[in-house]
């Protein structure tokens, strides 16, 4: 409950809900984690474009860099928009990891990123592109 009352007071503060591709931080509340980074992926209405795919690697980017700014070395990720935002499986997981190898290949403060898949399809996916 603590989690939801933070993010809609950031909201109210900002005054509009959080656009798509950016990121904000709140401590992880109840969660075994320090932090927890909210994002809000692309939702896609027919074929995925250009500008849908460049939302989805910004959604990981300012993930990577406000957890980085904020002293993190680890991030986990669940597949963003794959589920009800339909987002195709196989772009989205390729876009996320080109992206997140492309991040620390040029900013070394996070060390380690986990890629966490709910379903097999995903998981057989994660596996081809990264071993």
């Amino acid at each position: 409950m603590e989690l939801r009352l933070k993010m809609y007071e950031i909201m109210k503060k900002q005054g509009h809900e959080e656009e798509t591709g950016k990121t904000k931080i709140t401590s992880g509340y109840n969660l075994p984690a320090t932090y927890i980074l909210h994002t809000v992926g692309p939702i896609i209405q027919w074929e995925v474009t250009g500008k849908e795919e460049e939302l989805l690697a910004s959604c990981y980017r300012e993930c990577l860099k406000l957890a980085a700014d904020t002293g993190a070395e680890s991030v986990a990720f669940c597949c963003l928009s794959t589920g009800v935002f339909r987002f195709p499986q196989q772009r989205a997981a390729e876009i996320a990891t080109e992206t997140v190898k492309n991040y620390i290949n040029e900013d070394s403060r996070i060390k380690k990123v986990i890629f966490n898949v709910f379903k097999d399809d995903d998981l057989r996916i994660y596996h081809a592109l990264i071993g």
